[in-house]
């Protein structure tokens, strides 16, 4: 018997951008369960904790969740601040760390180390790394705002073509 419960339905839809097709999974309560750069939201259900998953139900609108990706593909790259996240991960570190990393400014990038500082724990940088590794909600907790020591990419889900947009179109915004 799986622990996931099947009949919990969560929203998802597709938008276009200029990095490529981007995909949100959204709880019954509006908040963003996973996301990232794919044509294909079901790919994404590996990435939530297993409490958090569901049934995909396509939506070509999620509402408040579309037009923040639109206002923020549109220049305001904070619109997509205020739209609720939902993760879990079973360690307080790893919760408090993505929070964080929500106040990383657009075109403000922090490196690991400056990360794991802004996340009160100076000497976990490969806390913060695994943060940014674990990280469901791409673009909603930004952890392509987070750059090696030496200012390079580093690494990311979604490429790194996709992380250098998103970094490029924010400096632009």
């Amino acid at each position: 018997m799986s622990s996931m419960n099947t009949t919990s339905m969560i929203d998802s839809t597709v938008v276009d951008t200029p990095a490529g097709p981007f995909a949100v999974l959204v709880g019954p309560d509006g908040s963003v369960r996973a996301s990232g750069f794919t044509a294909d939201p079901a790919t994404l259900l590996p990435l939530m904790h297993p409490s958090l998953r569901g049934e995909p139900r396509h939506r070509p609108d999620l509402g408040p969740v579309t037009a923040a990706v639109a206002g923020y593909l549109s220049g305001d790259l904070t619109a997509i601040d205020d739209i609720p996240v939902e993760q879990h991960t079973g360690g307080a570190f790893m919760s408090h760390a993505w929070q964080v990393l929500r106040d990383v400014k657009p075109g403000a990038p922090v490196t690991y180390t400056g990360y794991a500082a802004l996340a009160g724990r100076p000497a976990a940088v490969r806390a913060a790394a695994a943060a940014c590794a674990r990280n469901a909600a791409a673009l909603f907790v930004p952890c392509h705002r987070v750059l090696r020591t030496d200012g390079t990419l580093g690494g990311y889900r979604w490429g790194l073509p996709v992380k250098r947009w998103l970094l490029d179109h924010e400096q632009l915004g």
